[in-house]
């Protein structure tokens, strides 16, 4: 039987940015499958987005970011970016990407680069069909597809799906059962896959 881990994330979270990478390694290490789930914070369950949350804890947060980022190896720009669009509709190209069996995998991660790191407006469309063809997909047959039924679908299934799971921040990572929220928690993951449940 294939080992599943559920993934729940946003493409507009940094810290799911910082994580994917390690979790795409882990995953392989343990011949596991990830299973994405893409949805918003899950406020109904608690979560917060960071312009909500007060001046100590967000300036808290970015120094944070930028020491996993620092450890994790990933580009972070935090300072001076310039205004974007919402990122979140690039959930819909990931979906369709991977309701087609295409490579959703190196697309998000990307559509997470060139947010994160380089602050293209990856709400656009014309981006990111720019950035999907770059990853050596056809990105304009992805941009049409996020109007299609099935990948509307699975976005709203997706949330449902956080809800009623419990999650209410990313990244989350869902395995045999248990939550584990964070990547920097990707450790206690993988003592898992190896055996030692908590």
């Amino acid at each position: 039987m294939t080992t599943t881990i559920d993934y729940f994330f946003s493409i507009g979270s940094p810290w799911s940015h910082i994580g994917f990478g390690s979790l795409v390694d882990l995953a392989t290490r343990h011949g596991a499958k990830i299973r994405p789930y893409l949805t918003t914070i899950v406020e109904e369950n608690g979560g917060i987005f960071s312009r909500k949350r007060p001046d100590a804890r967000r300036a808290y947060g970015a120094r944070d970011l930028k020491r996993w980022a620092n450890v994790r190896g990933k580009s972070l720009l935090l300072e001076n970016r310039p205004a974007l669009g919402d990122p979140t509709s690039a959930s819909l190209i990931v979906i369709a990407a991977f309701l087609d069996g295409e490579d959703w995998i190196g697309l998000t991660s990307a559509l997470q680069h060139a947010f994160w790191a380089e602050a293209r407006d990856i709400g656009s469309p014309d981006v990111r069909e720019a950035i999907a063809r770059t990853a050596g997909l056809d990105g304009a047959a992805l941009v049409r597809r996020e109007a299609d039924e099935d990948v509307k679908a699975k976005w709203a299934d997706d949330r449902n799906h956080a809800v009623a799971s419990g999650v209410f921040g990313f990244p989350t990572y869902r395995y045999d059962g248990e939550l584990y929220w964070g990547q920097d928690n990707l450790f206690f993951l993988e003592r898992h896959l190896g055996g030692d449940r908590p």
